[in-house]
């Protein structure tokens, strides 16, 4: 399912603290995704790098938002984040500051992403670690949950579908 919402003007922090919007990842599309290190879904880290190995020459951005909202499975700093993504996982993506994707405190981009539905048509709180949002150039959604892995073939449809021709 996908649905079209602006997203490109919310702002975010990346690892250094450094300002960020969709805008600076403009040029295909964006895959952002609530990553931690401590969770029986932490493999798809590989399948995200492969994804970005193989479409970011294409044009597809992986984005890595560590949240530590699902049973305390990110507990680190981001500095122990991003050296645990490079050294277990051989992270190449953007991996960025850590925020809330879900409750009073979520961040707007999540706010905003959440309202979008899934494949049966349900949007609302992020389930779990490893939910994926496909943001398109022209500012579409398609929203795939934590299970769906990477890799699975809906999820490169989506993006083969989404990429600059």
């Amino acid at each position: 399912m996908s649905e079209s919402t602006d997203l490109t003007g919310i702002e975010f922090a990346d690892a250094q603290g450094a300002t960020r919007t969709l805008q600076d990842y403009a040029g295909g599309p964006v895959l952002i995704v609530n990553v931690a290190s401590r969770c029986g879904l932490t493999p798809q880290y590989a399948q995200l790098e492969q994804l970005q190995r193989d479409y970011g020459p294409r044009g597809l951005t992986v984005l890595g938002f560590p949240c530590n909202q699902f049973m305390g499975q990110e507990p680190g700093t981001i500095e122990e984040i991003l050296e645990y993504c490079s050294t277990t996982w051989g992270v190449s993506f953007p991996i960025l500051d850590k925020i809330e994707v879900g409750g009073e405190d979520a961040h707007p981009l999540y706010r905003a992403l959440t309202q979008v539905p899934d494949a049966e048509g349900t949007a609302g709180p992020v389930q779990w670690n490893f939910e994926k949002f496909l943001v398109t150039a022209d500012g579409s959604v398609t929203r795939f949950r934590p299970k769906v892995t990477p890799d699975a073939p809906e999820v490169i449809e989506a993006i083969e579908a989404a990429l600059p021709r």
